[in-house]
């Protein structure tokens, strides 16, 4: 499927002694010191000299690439905790879906208003986040969101009415996504090409999982704030990552304490060197792209009956097999062990792949992410069919819960590898891709959450989960697609500039 790169022989003869990460992007990531001129002599490796460094880092202290590996471990943690609070508040309200229409003597339907509100503003979040941020700086961004999250929780949890439920949580998508919109921003200013995968698999396995730790959670009784507030305080012991490589060492702003990253005074300093109608804009010129574009079909398609499923399944377990809420809530453990598995399995095919096609060809191609899409494409489809008929015939409980189990492997390896696709073919815009991806994953949920009720109602679950296999499994050729015409594709419309936005 993959279009062959040019022959390692090529790759001694044309590279330079110079690492060009954004024509890395264009031509394939060549890690191997022994295939650069001289065996890399003068680039920067890594201690055991088996990676070429890429991005170069710089010989400053500032530079996040040059942070301890401790203090990166814990920004990784943080932000993996702050991604997953998005996805894991609104879970909590599918779960109160029921007694909550009881209580303001609604139906299922019209309650659950408030959690198609909430993931379809989660997805608009990502796209302020990584504007603002690129402008403002990462850390004062994240706080600021973090704050008015953390109030939005309290008025959610203190709501009377129907009314003041549903703008709270319509305010409270706005604003939660900050840790979920900006991770692939916050892990390429950390991180180097070849530790992208596995840091992106630590946070998508966060991510992933937090919809289903939301229900099962709630269905103990447990409080939502407590969550958004830890994530605050986190925020207060975070750093700035924020660090253009492209400003000469002269006219780079001097260092301030953390404390002044954190009241963005250091990043006031260098305001003067960036736009502010360029950086509103960058989310534009990222999804002009076509790969890009592509991607996000792709995914729209894949991810929407995830949480379709996710949003409804409650209903279904009480209508069709007469569960308690803490029934649901053991049943909603599929959702915390389908990740574990999608994790561990991704920790280490994700490297493998790669591994692999840098023997074949001596070069990473962005394009070579794809390939653990296929099988896992595959497990999408296959769990939607059977968990329509599942549901058609009333079949014991635990064949749902085993295909939605397989359901959630899938999406956790395919939404690693897409994301390190789109940071691999574009680097120099990773926070817009990663928020373009959030907001296609909260915007399909959005629109399964809205269809999912009536369309099994009126089609039948066979029906209904049977036509989303079909949608999922014709989602492939898009995969195909990028395989064999990404690359030319990708030279033809060139790089991401974000300097020439008017």
């Amino acid at each position: 499927m993959d279009s062959p790169p040019e022959k390692t022989s090529s790759v001694k003869e044309t590279a330079a002694v110079e690492v060009n990460e954004l024509q890395e992007a264009l031509d394939g990531y060549v890690l191997d010191p022994a295939l650069y001129p001289n065996n890399a002599e003068g680039l920067k490796t890594t201690p055991d000299g088996k990676y070429v460094l890429i991005p170069q880092p710089s010989d400053i202290n500032r530079d996040p690439l040059n942070w301890s590996p401790r203090k990166k471990a814990f920004m990784l943690a943080a932000i993996a905790y702050i991604a997953a609070l998005a996805d894991y508040t609104g879970g909590t309200a599918i779960i109160t879906v029921v007694p909550q229409a009881a209580q303001w003597g609604m139906g299922q339907a019209a309650v659950q208003r408030a959690v198609v509100g909430n993931i379809f503003a989660i997805g608009a979040c990502g796209l302020f986040v990584v504007a603002l941020a690129s402008y403002f700086g990462r850390l004062p961004v994240t706080l600021v969101f973090q704050g008015v999250f953390f109030a939005t929780c309290a008025w959610s949890a203190a709501a009377t009415s129907f009314e003041s439920y549903l703008a709270a949580r319509i305010v409270n998508g706005l604003f939660c996504s900050v840790g979920q919109g900006g991770a692939i921003m916050w892990i390429k200013d950390l991180y180097f090409f070849h530790e992208h995968p596995r840091a992106i698999n630590y946070v998508e396995f966060s991510i992933t999982t937090s919809p289903y730790l939301g229900p099962l959670i709630t269905a103990f009784i447990v409080s939502v704030p407590r969550g958004a507030g830890i994530s605050l305080i986190l925020g207060f012991f975070m750093d700035e990552t924020l660090y253009d490589r492209s400003i000469p060492a002269e006219k780079r702003a001097a260092t301030g304490s953390r404390s002044q990253r954190l009241l963005s005074i250091e990043q006031a300093k260098s305001l003067h060197q960036r736009s502010f109608a360029r950086s509103m804009l960058r989310p534009a010129v990222a999804i002009s792209k076509l790969p890009v574009l592509l991607i996000l079909v792709y995914y729209f398609l894949n991810f929407a009956w995830v949480i379709g499923l996710n949003t409804t399944v409650s209903i279904w377990l009480t209508e069709f097999y007469g569960f308690t809420p803490r029934g649901i809530g053991y049943f909603y453990f599929f959702g915390i062990i389908g990740p574990l598995l999608g994790w561990f399995i991704g920790h280490w095919m994700h490297d493998a792949v790669g591994r692999y096609y840098a023997r074949r060809y001596g070069r990473i191609d962005p394009e070579a992410r794809l390939i653990i899409a296929y099988p896992a494409t595959l497990l999408l489809f296959i769990s939607l069919l059977v968990i329509g008929f599942a549901l058609q015939h009333t079949w014991h409980y635990m064949i749902l819960a085993v295909f939605s189990c397989v359901q959630t492997v899938g999406v956790m390896i395919v939404t690693t590898a897409i994301n390190a696709y789109l940071l691999d073919c574009y680097p120099e815009g990773s926070g817009e891709v990663g928020a373009l991806i959030t907001a296609s994953r909260n915007w399909a949920g959005f629109m399964a959450t809205f269809i999912q009720i009536e369309w099994v109602t009126s089609a039948g679950a066979a029906k209904a989960f049977g036509a989303q296999a079909g949608i999922t499994i014709a989602s492939m050729l898009i995969l195909v697609v990028l395989q064999l015409f990404g690359k030319k594709i990708r030279k033809a419309q060139g790089r991401m500039i974000f300097d020439k936005i008017a």
